[in-house]
C-alpha cells in the first residue's frame, strides 16, 4: 500500500528532474532540492508582501466607510430646507463586503486564477478549494487567538449586535453543509452549472439577511436587543501628532486631523480622523456637533483634494518607502533591536516601493486605493500560483496538500492583520469577529462558487458535461473537520 501516495505525496526518491521553470530556463540546471528551497523562500516573501499591503488596504476601506451623502428634507411646519448628512455604508454590509471580501481576496484571486488555467478540463483543479478550506481553519484558531490577545489589558470588547452575529454564523455553518450536500449527496463527485449558480447566489442572500437583521425589520429579523454601537466605524487613533507633538495628552481638544507620516513632517498627512467639539487655535477644521452642517473632509493647511497636494502626498509615499529609520527605531536603546528593525525595513523596502504606486487613499473616498490594493493582491496571488506549481513539480508533493497547508496560512495573513487592527482600534468586537466568520462564508460562496461557475459554464456549453471533482472525498472530509472545528470555536466564544 502506497501510504505516501494516499497522503498526497509522491515518492520523491524516484522523482524525475523537473524541466519546467518559472523565470529563467537556467533554473532547470539546479538540483530539485535547491530549487525547492528557493521557491519556498520566494513563496514566504510573497506572503510578506500580502501582509504588507493589508494596512494600506484597511486605510482605504476606512475612508470608504466614512463617506457621507447629503440629504435635503423639507420641514412640514415651516417649509424650510433641512440639510443633514448620513453615512453611505451600512456597517454590517461593510464588514461582510469590504472587510471580509477584501481580506479574503488573495484566496479568491488564487482560486479564480487556478480555474482559468484549468478551463477546458473536465476535472476541477484542487489548488483553489484546498487553499480556501485550509484558510477556514487558520481563520478559526490563530486569528481568533490574536483577536483575544491584542486588546489592552483590562479592556473588554463585546459583540454589540448578537442578532447580526447569529445571522452571519448561520450562513457560515450552512456554507459547509451546502458544500457537503452537493459533493456527497446531490450529485456526488461532480458540480453542475445549477449548483455553481446557487452557490454564488447564496452570498447575496447572506447580505440581504444580514441587512434585514441590522435594520431589525419586524417579522423578518430575530427579536434580539443590542447594545449601543459607536457612530464611527473606526474610533479615534491612539497616537496622533500635530507638528511633532503627541496628542494623547488631551483627548478633549482634538478635531478631525490627519496622522503625520513616519518622518513627522507637518506638511504631509495621513487619514485616521477623530472627533471633538472643543475649540482649538490650530489650522485644522473642527467637526460640527450636529448633523446639519457638512462634516469636514481632510483639512491641513490646504485641501488634500488639490492636485498639488495629492502629488505631494503621493510622492511622500515613495520617500517613506525608502526611509529606514522611524520615530520608534530612533528611540530604541538596544543596538541589536535597532539593527533588527533596520534589516526588516530593508526586507520590506521592495514591497513598500511597489505599493507606493497605489494612489493616496484620500482620493475618491478611498476607492482608487482600495481597487489598486486588490489589483496588487491579485498580482501576488498569480505569482503564488506559479510558485506552487514549481514546488509541486520539483518535490512531487500534490498541489492540494501545498494549498491546504502553506498557501492557506500564507494567504490568510491579510485576514489576521485586518482582524488584529479591528480588535485593537474598534470599540466593539463586531468587525473583528465578523471578518473571521464571514471570511469563511465568502471563501465558499465566492471563492469556490465563482471558479466553479466559470468552469461549469464552459463545460456546459462546450462539452455538455458537468465539472468533475477528483478529490471530492478529501474535500468533503476537510469540510466536516472545519464544520466541527467551527462549532467548538463558537462554543468557546459563547462560554466566555
Amino acid at each position: 500500500m502506497n501510504v505516501a501516495g494516499n497522503l498526497g505525496f509522491l515518492n520523491t526518491s524516484s522523482h524525475e528532474r523537473c524541466e519546467s521553470y518559472i523565470v529563467f530556463h537556467a533554473e532547470t540546471s539546479l538540483s530539485n532540492g535547491i530549487r525547492a528551497f528557493l521557491y519556498f523562500v520566494a513563496l514566504a516573501y510573497c506572503f510578506i508582501g500580502l501582509s504588507s499591503i493589508t494596512a494600506r488596504f484597511f486605510k482605504s476601506m476606512e475612508n470608504i466607510v466614512k463617506h457621507t451623502r447629503q440629504i435635503v428634507e423639507i420641514d412640514p411646519l415651516t417649509g424650510t430646507e433641512l440639510i443633514k448628512y448620513e453615512k453611505v455604508w451600512n456597517y454590517t454590509i461593510a464588514d461582510i463586503t469590504l472587510l471580509a471580501f477584501g481580506t479574503s481576496f488573495p484566496q479568491i484571486s488564487l482560486a479564480i486564477i487556478d480555474s482559468i488555467q484549468n478551463i477546458g478540463q473536465l476535472n476541477a483543479g484542487g489548488l483553489g478549494p484546498g487553499t480556501l478550506v485550509g484558510s477556514a481553519a487558520f481563520d478559526l484558531f490563530p486569528i481568533h487567538a490574536v483577536c483575544v490577545v491584542v486588546p489592552k489589558a483590562g479592556t473588554l470588547k463585546k459583540i454589540s449586535d448578537i442578532g447580526v452575529w447569529l445571522v452571519e454564523l448561520f450562513w457560515s455553518f450552512w456554507a459547509y453543509v451546502w458544500l457537503y450536500i452537493i459533493l456527497e449527496v446531490w450529485t456526488p463527485t461532480m458540480i453542475t452549472l445549477s449548483e455553481a449558480v446557487l452557490t454564488v447566489l447564496q452570498f447575496g442572500l447572506l447580505l440581504v439577511h444580514a441587512y434585514v437583521q441590522d435594520k431589525q425589520w419586524p417579522y423578518l429579523s430575530i427579536p434580539l436587543g443590542r447594545s449601543d454601537r459607536p457612530e464611527e466605524w473606526v474610533p479615534e487613533n491612539e497616537t496622533l501628532f500635530i507638528n511633532g507633538h503627541d496628542t494623547r495628552e488631551s483627548n478633549d481638544n482634538c478635531c478631525e486631523i490627519l496622522q503625520v507620516s513616519e518622518g513627522q513632517q507637518s506638511n504631509v498627512v495621513d487619514i485616521f480622523s477623530i472627533h471633538s467639539s472643543k475649540d482649538t487655535d490650530l489650522v485644522y477644521k473642527i467637526i460640527p456637533d450636529n448633523d446639519t452642517e457638512e462634516p469636514s473632509e481632510l483639512y491641513c493647511n490646504k485641501m488634500v483634494d488639490n492636485k498639488r497636494d495629492v502629488l505631494s502626498v503621493w510622492m511622500q509615499q515613495f520617500l517613506d518607502a525608502l526611509r529606514l529609520e522611524s520615530t520608534e527605531s530612533k528611540k530604541m536603546v538596544s543596538f541589536y533591536l535597532w539593527i533588527g528593525r533596520v534589516l526588516w525595513k530593508l526586507i520590506l523596502m521592495p514591497w513598500r516601493l511597489l505599493f507606493a504606486f497605489v494612489p493616496p487613499y484620500q482620493i475618491a473616498h478611498g476607492w482608487i486605493a482600495f481597487i489598486g490594493s486588490l489589483s496588487f493582491i491579485s498580482g501576488i496571488a498569480y505569482v503564488v500560483t506559479k510558485l506552487t506549481e514549481g514546488i509541486s513539480c520539483v518535490t512531487g508533493i500534490n498541489p492540494y496538500v501545498i494549498a491546504f497547508t502553506a498557501l492557506a496560512s500564507g494567504t490568510s495573513w491579510p485576514d489576521l492583520v485586518a482582524s488584529k487592527i479591528a480588535a485593537e482600534r474598534q470599540i466593539t468586537a463586531d468587525s473583528a469577529i465578523a471578518n473571521i466568520i464571514c471570511s469563511n462564508s465568502v471563501n465558499i460562496y465566492i471563492g469556490i462558487g465563482i471558479p466553479w461557475l466559470i468552469d461549469t459554464t464552459y463545460n456546459f456549453f462546450v462539452y455538455q458535461e458537468p465539472l468533475y471533482i477528483q478529490n471530492a472525498g478529501g474535500l468533503s472530509f476537510s469540510l466536516l473537520v472545519s464544520f466541527f472545528s467551527l462549532g467548538c470555536c463558537i462554543e468557546q466564544i459563547i462560554r466566555y
